[in-house]
């Protein structure tokens, strides 16, 4: 084996296999862990995924495009950090491009993404109370 995979491996704190599966187009909220001095506090980044780059889980980063106060803001997350507490996909968006940088330059309705289908898991996953069997 590779030094490189190795020490990957040492490093990775297996994080990126609890997050969900998302993809280009889909609206998530990053709840992101900000250190301030000696204090911790938990933010949350929701907008639109605009790409998502990287050969392996220890390389990959996506990013995420918000509008604030009519001002476009991205962010780059790395997939394996240890500040990303935790990812929830709010909307599942259906587009036909892997990068969709054409968001950049369009605004208002035209901006819009339409709306494909959760996939079993993510479904599975949101539909959180169980069913008790009946008798």
């Amino acid at each position: 084996m590779d030094a490189i995979k190795i020490v990957e491996q040492a490093f990775s704190n297996g994080k990126a296999a609890r997050f969900p599966k998302f993809k280009a187009g889909d609206t998530i909220t990053v709840t992101y862990r900000i250190k301030e001095g000696d204090k911790d506090r938990l933010q949350k980044f929701r907008g639109v995924v605009i790409q998502i780059s990287g050969a392996t889980p220890f390389t990959r980063t996506f990013t995420v495009r918000k509008v604030s106060g009519g001002i476009g803001v991205e962010r780059i997350f790395p997939y394996e950090s240890p500040f990303i507490d935790s990812i929830e996909i709010n909307k599942a968006g259906k587009v036909r491009r892997a990068r969709i940088f054409y968001l950049r330059g369009l605004s208002g309705k035209k901006a819009r993404i339409k709306e494909g289908r959760l996939g079993q898991t993510q479904m599975a996953a949101e539909e959180a109370p169980a069913e008790t069997p009946a008798e």
